[in-house]
């Protein structure tokens, strides 16, 4: 800036020497063009001031006419808008001073006013315009910036909400059937001496149930190779799954009688009531809610309360809704430390009662405290 500044003023300095200006005047305008370089500096740390110190200069010499219009260019650029017309009238008073001291031949002050006038006025136009410009690039770009960090914390909340889904759904598959091969072990374990039929019966139990836990824990890594949807979409080559597989049905509410049958068949002594419409009627997202409800309560019962008795009971109706209540009594025999649990099949289960838009309440039951007891609402629509 200063070397453009300094390569003008030698450009203008041409004139009066051509002129044979007197050496007063040109030691004047050699002076006023060295101070309007050096006050360039003081024009960039301090836009105003230093504009207004090059426009009174412009008072006293035609070269410190760059000096003064850069001035009034650099503030309308960069300041606000009040002050670029404050300069810009400055600017515009100090030439009309210059005109009146030292006036151009040839011009009279009528058309040097109105060309003044024009000058500053396009100095301003143009300067505030590259200012709106510039405001305008940056405000996109603070836009763009936040757009951006918008959508990696959205991919972050996808990414958080997709693994609690899965750790919700390992935790529903894998753990009702993960205790009761438990229970079945540690009675082989406590029992040696028990008949070689028991003993084989618990030993099919355990293959059958290992072999079920398996296929339970495929589909959920299946659930994790795979989009949302069939598939479809993914392309040719990349699908992780066999293609003769294909998921089972979800659980839905009458298969809460053969999982019933299968805990009471561990030696939980189960109490099952129902009375409910056609199940076909029941949404999809509340019959696989009230059956999860129903296993992660069981599950509970035979971790915390073993050899406790335990009432199941499913009733509900179009337009009245799904109710789904577990309760069993105090624990009968000493728990199993290796079955301890952390609560956070409950936490899973409010959670999926939110998103059925149900209800839930769980807590402890019976005159002393020492039962528990799991209470649920599901939507039943007509």
């Amino acid at each position: 800036m200063m070397l453009g500044l300094a390569a003008l003023a030698g450009v203008s300095l041409i004139g009066p020497i051509q002129d044979e200006s007197t050496t007063a005047e040109l030691a004047l305008d050699i002076g006023v063009a060295l101070v309007s370089v050096a006050s360039v500096p003081l024009l960039v740390r301090r836009p105003v001031p230093g504009a207004a110190a090059l426009a009174v200069l412009a008072t006293l010499s035609p070269l410190a006419t760059p000096g003064s219009t850069m001035g009034t260019y650099y503030v309308a650029r960069n300041a606000p808008l009040p002050d670029a017309v404050g300069i810009a009238v400055i600017g515009f008073g100090a030439h009309l001073v210059q005109y009146l001291w030292r006036p151009i031949p040839g011009i009279d002050t009528f058309w040097f006013v109105l060309l003044d006038a024009a000058a500053h006025a396009a100095l301003l136009g143009v300067g505030a315009l590259a200012r709106s410009r510039a405001e305008l690039v940056m405000s996109l770009r603070e836009r763009a910036a936040r757009a951006e960090a918008d959508r990696d914390r959205q991919a972050e909340r996808a990414r958080l909400a997709e693994r609690a889904r899965i750790a919700r759904e390992m935790h529903d598959v894998l753990a009702h059937r993960l205790s009761l091969l438990a229970t079945y072990a540690g009675a082989l374990e406590y029992r040696p001496d028990a008949p070689a039929d028991q003993v084989a019966r618990a030993a099919a139990v355990l293959r059958t149930g290992t072999h079920e836990a398996l296929e339970d824990l495929r589909e959920v890594i299946g659930v994790l190779r795979l989009p949302e949807g069939d598939g479809s979409d993914r392309p040719a080559g990349q699908d992780l799954r066999d293609p003769h597989d294909r998921p089972r049905p979800q659980p839905d509410v009458p298969e809460i009688a053969a999982l019933v049958a299968t805990t009471r068949a561990a030696g939980t002594e189960i109490t099952y009531a129902h009375h409910y419409a056609d199940p076909a009627t029941l949404p999809g997202l509340s019959a696989r809610t009230g059956y999860r409800i129903v296993q992660e309560a069981l599950t509970n019962a035979r971790k915390h309360a073993p050899g406790a008795p335990v009432r199941v009971r499913v009733d509900g109706e179009p337009g009245e809704g799904l109710t789904v209540e577990v309760v069993n009594d105090a624990a009968s025999a000493p728990r199993d430390p290796a079955l301890a649990g952390s609560s956070a099949g409950l936490i899973g289960l409010a959670e999926r009662v939110d998103l059925a838009g149900g209800r839930i309440t769980h807590g402890p039951d019976g005159p002393d405290g020492s039962g528990f007891r799991v209470a649920a609402w599901l939507p039943w629509p007509r």
